[in-house]
């Protein structure tokens, strides 16, 4: 199963490098269900062995776009977000204080607390595009106004794979005029 997972991530995150959508310093945001991934229920068998699987993937990701990473916990940790301590003082998130763990916070959070530089805790984030495998509600941290996207790589193992970016909202009504193509539309 690893090396099909591998071979998944892998291309989940070559398509997101190819996709155009990614900017230098966005936030991406990831949720991710290593149980689901193994083909069991949410919050039953987590597995940082996949959770390091997936976390290279990720790595590789925001080496070549430039992107800030942001890993959702668990209910158990109120889906608060693992975040570089740079990234929270940069976009002025709350901090919260709680170290995840399998079993509280989940495996793919924990595993990332351990890899990071100087790991913190963000109550909640507003992230400019997202990764959700396993179907664990990234959207209350994606920024408005989110946009589904359809890769051709939609499973990671036994898991179902949801992505999204954001674009601005649109304003001004029936009125106003918008570009025709709002992939490349980037604001804060």
């Amino acid at each position: 199963m690893v090396d099909q997972l591998k071979q998944e991530i892998r291309a989940i995150v070559d398509e997101w490098l190819a996709s155009g959508y990614l900017r230098k310093g966005q936030l991406f945001v990831v949720g991710c269900s290593t149980s689901e991934v193994a083909g069991k229920r949410i919050g039953t068998s987590g597995s940082e062995e996949v959770a390091a699987v997936i976390f290279a993937e990720l790595q590789r990701l925001q080496r070549e776009a430039g992107v800030q990473l942001a890993f959702q916990c668990c209910e158990h940790l109120n889906r608060s977000l693992v975040v570089e301590q740079d990234t929270l003082i940069q976009r002025g998130y709350q901090q919260v204080t709680a170290v995840p763990v399998p079993k509280a916070g989940g495996s793919m959070a924990a595993y990332a607390y351990k890899q990071m530089n100087q790991p913190v805790l963000a109550e909640t984030i507003s992230a400019d595009v997202g990764l959700d495998i396993g179907e664990t509600m990234i959207g209350m941290h994606l920024r408005k106004v989110a946009v589904p996207l359809r890769f051709k790589q939609r499973a990671a193992g036994n898991a179902r794979v949801t992505m999204a970016r954001t674009r601005p909202k649109l304003i001004g009504g029936e009125r106003a005029v918008y570009p025709q193509d709002d992939s490349g539309v980037f604001c804060d």
